[in-house]
């Protein structure tokens, strides 16, 4: 596909106009109309459009700003975007019906409780250099959907990419309901500054910090997409050769500037060295000529953030075993792993958000797991390269925003799954309905009829014993456990499992009963049908 589509200079958005951005799309909520779903559907509807025209403009954004290959731009920023899209677009209908499924008490059936799902209001959208389409486009199209005016805010260090944003959002979008805001500081500042119904930032630990205080001085919600020094295991179990090519796929896809990759692999220390050289074959099986000469490798985004991982490499007590090479010329540094011991060690110690990462020896899964939660004890991302039964001990003992089994985070590869950080890693999540529910407030709703006046006596005044009492006999149930918490099984659960013929639930048992009388009556009307072709 053709990559030399002409971008615009980056222009810088003036504080003024910032101003009135805020202004215009506090109107738009308060005009109502992006509360109609129909007005959603069309918004969605010509993103998509706008997408797929400027499919072309994002390839030669995303080379320009990160020498991204433009297979690479469209699996895993268009392509992606579109299928969350796609998503959107076929569901919206049913996400935004009211919820009548509820658990309440039989005696407030009659106020038909249910839930609407209504949009926050104005949103702020402040978006990376690393993935700067899709990291930004995917917050939008939850946005949308639920029915918020938006500001987009891109990442300055991916300018080129932010200018075919612009473009997308200023021809396609409604005018006065969403924009673009270009800059830095400052100009994020003066964002942070106007009224928002919630804002969406994606990006550094510290800077979400510096977001999260501002909001709270408004009390404004946030969803912070962050990272970590995210995780890797491998154990004698598993298969090397496939372990090793696909964490140097994780390393290698966006020049490991991908916020879920793996930081650090506590590989056991029997199967360390033929690791490495597994390491290696796939090495050279990615890069026949070397990685600086491929055309599907990726750079590193300015020289603040090479310094920054060259720093890495240049401390570390470590042995490189895969890679080294650098030249900042053209911001290049080459997938490099470092065999180190201990975990205090720079490469351990700092998130790299880079083509390089550590290998610390364990002696099994107990101490990988040590290991894990003394480092970083809420990653963004989680991978684990073992036995089922280490599988399954990982995931029990290490918690992370996701995690991946036998693969590098193929979780955050799924467009349409919930995506999010926990703890230090970040709040909230995104991406199919959780970016739906992401800009969307839960609100109950019932109606009390007039009727029902005489059930609520208990409520007015003068309080009545008796009415309390009664209201206390039909709202309470006694407990089915003992002050030790544990069950206690009482006559009526005898009595649910006969009645219920086991069933968990009514519905189950209901449909237990209609099995039981449909088999009963084809027993019956085939054995007397049997029975008279017997006799004559």
């Amino acid at each position: 596909m053709a990559t030399d589509a002409k971008i615009p200079p980056y222009e810088v958005t003036s504080l003024d106009e910032i101003a009135r951005y805020g202004v215009d799309v506090r109107a738009a909520f308060t005009s109502q109309k992006t509360k109609d779903v129909e007005w959603r559907l069309v918004q969605l509807r010509k993103l998509y459009w706008g997408i797929t025209d400027c499919t072309p403009k994002f390839i030669a954004a995303l080379k320009q700003d990160l020498n991204k290959p433009s297979s690479e731009s469209i699996l895993t920023e268009i392509s992606f975007c579109i299928s969350d899209l796609n998503l959107a677009l076929k569901k919206l209908k049913t996400w935004v019906k009211d919820d009548t499924n509820l658990d309440y008490p039989l005696t407030f059936m009659p106020l038909k409780p249910r839930v609407r799902k209504e949009p926050l209001g104005t949103v702020l959208i402040i978006g990376p250099y690393n993935f700067p389409m899709m990291l930004n486009m995917a917050p939008l199209v939850g946005a949308i959907s639920a029915g918020c005016p938006a500001v987009i805010k891109p990442s300055e260090s991916a300018p080129a990419t932010a200018m075919v944003i612009k473009e997308v959002v200023e021809k396609y979008l409604d005018p006065g309901s969403f924009y673009v805001v270009n800059g830095a500081v400052p100009e994020t500042t003066a964002l942070l500054d106007q009224k928002w119904a919630k804002i969406f930032y994606t990006g550094s630990p510290n800077v979400a910090r510096i977001i999260a205080k501002k909001a709270a001085e408004t009390l404004t919600p946030v969803t912070l997409e962050l990272g970590g020094r995210n995780p890797a295991f491998v154990s004698k179990a598993s298969n090397l050769a496939l372990t090793a090519r696909r964490l140097l796929w994780g390393k290698c896809n966006n020049a490991g500037q991908v916020c879920v990759s793996h930081n650090y692999v506590c590989a056991e220390r029997d199967v360390v060295d033929d690791f490495i050289k597994h390491l290696n074959v796939s090495y050279k099986e990615f890069f026949p000529n070397g990685p600086k000469a491929s055309p599907d490798y990726a750079r590193i985004v300015n020289e603040r953030q090479f310094d920054r991982i060259k720093k890495m490499l240049d401390t570390t007590n470590g042995k490189i075993v895969m890679g080294g090479e650098t030249d900042k010329s053209e911001l290049y540094i080459a997938p490099t792993a470092v065999l180190v011991d201990s975990v205090d060690d720079p490469m351990m110690k700092e998130e790299s958000f880079g083509p390089i990462w550590s290998i610390y020896p364990v002696e099994d899964v107990t101490e990988a797991i040590r290991v894990m939660n003394k480092v970083d004890p809420t990653p963004l991302s989680l991978m684990t390269f073992g036995s089922k039964s280490e599988n399954a001990q990982i995931l029990d003992n290490v918690t992370s925003g996701g995690a991946s089994i036998n693969d590098s985070y193929m979780h955050g590869s799924i467009a349409t799954l919930p995506f999010g950080g926990v703890g230090e890693s970040g709040q909230g999540a995104y991406h199919g309905r959780a970016s739906f529910e992401c800009f969307t407030h839960h609100r109950t709703v019932v109606a009390t009829p007039n009727w029902m006046d005489k059930l609520l006596r208990v409520r007015y005044l003068p309080h009545s014993p008796s009415e309390l009492k009664q209201y206390l006999w039909m709202n309470s149930r006694t407990p089915d456990f003992d002050r030790d918490g544990r069950p206690i099984s009482r006559l009526r659960y005898w009595l649910w499992m006969v009645l219920g013929l086991g069933g968990p639930s009514a519905k189950g048992a209901l449909l237990r009963w209609v099995a039981v009388l449909v088999a009963g009556y084809v027993y019956f009307t085939q054995s007397h049908h049997f029975a008279k072709l017997f006799h004559s």
